[in-house]
């Protein structure tokens, strides 16, 4: 197989030029970060569960007309996708009180919020990914005020439609992390979901026990990393009941 050139590394994934004009090849990797890169590891088995986690959904997301950038699955760690103009920033959805928030507010973690938040996060690494508000975002032509409505109505959908379905599996969707981008086809410009959604970008707990099944497992020191990631995965319908062997050992085709 030819070599192919890599475009980006970041914390989570490597992109490759795709095999034709206007694609890109989003490789995940089992590499975990937490605190602005300070905090360091590696989740054995991550990147193949985030593919197959993010491929079913923005598939299913895709199914009731959410633009993404997602073409296809092409192997254990990699996706084909489309290539996108990134919009620099990190759109969050809050359901429950928890993380940052909580920090910032002094709510109690677990708390349930009066009604779904919308926050805004310039994506700035050197700068701690600052929160920013709706004024910045249109002085500093981050994006304009009809992108930025796209996107509000996008998450408000993702978000509805996300916790339906962690609902149904028996996991709360606390909150997510998602980016979107333009994608332009000709003369035509559209604003697409981008990025992934997996337990890196969500806060997923059990909805009996409130045990997390996501990142935090790794910020926090809580252990057993690797078998929430398998559990979303498994509740998901993607990770057979045979166990974490299913997902050990798999290579990406270099």
């Amino acid at each position: 197989m030819n070599r192919r050139k890599q475009i980006y590394e970041g914390k989570a994934k490597v992109l490759f030029q795709g095999p034709e004009p206007g694609t890109i090849v989003q490789y995940f990797k089992d590499d975990a970060t937490a605190f602005n890169n300070k905090k360091k590891g590696t989740i054995t088995g991550k990147g193949v569960l985030n593919n197959r986690i993010s491929e079913l959904l923005m598939v299913r997301l895709g199914e009731i007309g959410i633009p993404t950038h997602f073409i296809k699955r092409l192997n254990m760690r990699e996706q084909l996708v489309r290539e996108v103009e990134i919009i620099p920033l990190e759109v969050v959805v809050r359901n429950v009180a928890a993380g940052t928030l909580s920090q910032r507010l002094g709510i109690e973690e677990g708390t349930m919020l009066p009604r779904s938040i919308l926050e805004y996060y310039l994506k700035n690494d050197s700068l701690g990914d600052p929160m920013v508000s709706e004024e910045h975002i249109s002085c500093f032509s981050w994006a304009t005020h009809q992108e930025l409505d796209e996107i509000v109505n996008m998450a408000l959908r993702i978000n509805d439609f996300l916790s339906g379905l962690f609902l149904g599996i028996g996991i709360r969707l606390v909150d997510f992390k998602i980016e979107f981008g333009r994608w332009y086809n000709g003369d035509d410009m559209r604003v697409v979901l981008a990025d992934e959604i997996s337990p890196d970008s969500c806060r997923l707990w059990d909805l009996k026990t409130n045990e997390k099944m996501d990142k935090d497992r790794f910020r926090r020191d809580l252990g057993k990393v690797e078998e929430a990631y398998q559990e979303v995965a498994r509740r998901l319908g993607i990770l057979p009941e045979s166990g974490p062997s299913d997902i050990q050992g798999t290579k990406a085709i270099q």
